[in-house]
């Protein structure tokens, strides 16, 4: 059989919007969020007012980062109660809706590390760095670890998510080293690095979302024909194995690992419809 570049196959079989759709879905998002968050500043269109780490929606209902309360709480500071409220919402948000889709589909990083991805793919960059995916634990525990010693929220000084939200909005500075920086390490030395192996949030909403009920399945395993597209374009491949191949082993087709982000690429990029976003009952991740 031919092999077509990434995604050539689901274009022809689906079309060009079909094999992109959730991608698109995911830039609107992104785009939209800080959209929101700009629309205050620059035509008076208070809709959301603040920034990720903490906002306030049409005025009313508070929005907090609960990575950022749970450093705050560990430097000594006294959570509000609009703060405490606005955590309990934001975990539950991305409780229901799997963790890890602030990754995907919140985070503004993700689009300089989707770009990286991508350009390394399309130069064909092949490099032997190794880094464990379980260092993203280890940057978590430090970011809690160090504000009860310091006093002071220390991941936060040097957080790309925070310095990408505030730089769209009081201008850049040097917070473009620290991006410029995550893309070149991303294309150069690990692929798909700072999100899948580094960055703490992505570790913080990975342990959230281990029994979310909304999960990815590769529910038509049995069509696949092992082009491997989907493990081309997947930012966390190792969760796509089992649920796709281990059938005989009794796996089943829903993909329960917590590091997924369901950005739902997968489905994209499948010209035989292999995978499908389904709602199951919490269940224990598999790592």
């Amino acid at each position: 059989m031919m092999k077509y570049p990434v995604g050539k196959e689901a274009i022809e079989e689906k079309g060009w919007f079909l094999a992109h759709r959730f991608l698109l879905l995911r830039r609107f998002v992104q785009l939209g969020v800080l959209a929101l968050f700009l629309a205050g500043p620059l035509f008076g269109l208070w809709i959301i007012k603040g920034n990720l780490s903490s906002s306030l929606f049409l005025d009313v209902v508070p929005m907090t980062d609960p990575f950022v309360a749970l450093q705050a709480f560990a430097a000594g500071h006294l959570l509000e109660t609009t703060a405490i409220i606005g955590a309990v919402i934001i975990i539950s948000f991305y409780f229901l809706l799997g963790g890890r889709v602030f990754c995907s589909w919140v985070c503004p990083v993700n689009m300089i590390s989707d770009a990286a991805h991508w350009l390394r793919r399309k130069l064909k960059i092949r490099t032997s760095t190794k880094l464990s995916r379980k260092t993203r634990f280890w940057v978590l525990a430090m970011a809690l670890v160090l504000p009860i010693g310091l006093g002071t929220m220390a991941w936060e000084l040097i957080n790309p998510v925070s310095m990408f939200h505030r730089g769209v909005i009081f201008g850049m500075g040097a917070g473009w080293i620290v991006l410029v920086g995550i893309f070149l390490f991303d294309l150069l030395l690990v692929e798909q690095g700072w999100c899948g192996h580094i960055c703490p949030h992505g570790a913080f909403y990975n342990v959230l979302g281990r029994y979310s009920p909304i999960k990815v399945s590769a529910t038509n395993r049995d069509k696949c024909h092992k082009c491997m597209d989907c493990f081309a374009v997947c930012p966390e491949p190792q969760v796509l194995k089992m649920p796709l191949f281990g059938e005989n082993k009794g796996f089943s087709p829903v993909i329960k690992s917590a590091d997924c982000t369901n950005c739902a690429r997968c489905i994209d990029v499948c010209s035989k419809d292999v995978f499908k976003i389904t709602t199951i009952l919490p269940n224990k991740a598999e790592v």
